[in-house]
């Protein structure tokens, strides 16, 4: 877990995170100011989560940029612990983005017989 709060912690200054855990199930909550579920890239691969998000911003054509403080993109590699699995869900609302990453279950203890030599 402490992996998760070390990436998190390096995340972009306009980028805020949150990592909650239960019983079955992981959950971040990013904050991406300005980005829509059209504009965020969410994958799990090689045991992490992939996040790639961009705000798009519209300037009329009378203004032209003297200063701008406010980009958003953002390239992250989040890992997930061990026994995270890789079936995540995940929702975007006003510029919230929450994926919550199910546990893997443990196996059941099997018994192994043991042949008399």
């Amino acid at each position: 877990m402490e992996t998760v709060r070390q990436a998190l912690r390096e995340l972009p200054d306009a980028v805020f995170a949150d990592v909650l855990e239960s019983e079955s199930a992981y959950r971040l909550v990013i904050d991406l100011p300005g980005a829509t579920a059209d504009t965020v890239d969410l994958r799990t691969e090689g045991g992490g989560l992939h996040i790639e998000a961009r705000r798009e911003k519209s300037t009329p054509s009378e203004f032209d940029y003297v200063r701008e403080d406010r980009p958003l993109f953002l390239d992250a590699e989040i890992p997930l612990p061990s026994d995270a699995g890789s079936d995540a869900e995940a929702s975007m609302s006003r510029g919230v983005l929450t994926v919550t990453v199910p546990k893997r279950s443990a196996d059941p203890a099997e018994s192994i017989e043991i042949d008399e030599a």
